[in-house]
């Protein structure tokens, strides 16, 4: 018998979160590691639960779902993070798939579909519900990947001139993540040099601090 999926479940409305808990008990397959009702709480314990697919809400008062599903992913890139949230427009859920979420689940959906959704992340594909597809297809004139807010941070330490190990000291993350959100905001930009990268930064007012949080 294959182990059982281990999930973690964040929403700041603890009724939610403990429903939705009593749901995923009664699956044989799947084991509840945790209940967290801040975006801090499940940073602090994930390195130590180590679950396969954390179910994340997006609009929490400390650390919101987006900057939270980030770093669980720099922490450990191996867990799925499936947000479930009560917003269906295209801005939250496009947002959420470029911050690393690999899937969208609407809060009023049928409850198996809470599980067709665990399972088709645990088995490495994305997975949207009907009243979030439509987010595949961008917006018309859209042609440039939005910079996360967490590439945002570290394109603003790149451009004051620090190193890969620089910044990986002041956001206490490794160096390889660094590299690889160093890698990912030259593809998406489509600058090739750290110089490209500066002048971008002085162009778009990232140098001013504008739009740019930890």
């Amino acid at each position: 018998m294959t182990n059982p999926v281990r999930v973690a479940i964040v929403d700041d409305h603890p009724m939610i979160a403990e429903g939705i808990q009593s749901i995923l008990e009664a699956y044989d397959d799947i084991e509840v590691v945790g209940a967290f009702f801040k975006g801090r709480d499940i940073i602090n314990a994930v390195e130590t639960l180590r679950p396969d697919v954390v179910l994340m809400d997006l609009n929490m008062p400390d650390i919101g779902g987006l900057t939270a599903t980030e770093i669980i992913l720099e922490r450990c890139p191996e867990t799925k993070v499936l947000i479930l949230s009560m917003h269906d427009s295209r801005e939250y859920i496009s947002s959420a798939l470029s911050h690393g979420a690999m899937g969208y689940i609407l809060k009023d959906v049928p409850t198996e579909e809470i599980k067709t959704a665990i399972d088709t992340v645990i088995g490495g594909e994305r997975y949207l519900c009907t009243g979030a597809q439509g987010s595949l297809a961008p917006p018309i004139g859209t042609s440039r990947e939005q910079l996360t807010g967490r590439e945002q941070t570290i394109l603003l330490q790149l451009a004051q001139g620090k190193s890969n190990k620089e910044v990986a000291a002041v956001l206490d993350i490794s160096v390889r993540t660094v590299e690889t959100h160093r890698k990912n905001i030259k593809r998406k930009l489509g600058i090739s040099s750290t110089a490209g990268l500066t002048r971008y930064a002085l162009e778009h007012g990232v140098l001013q601090g504008t739009s740019v949080r930890l």
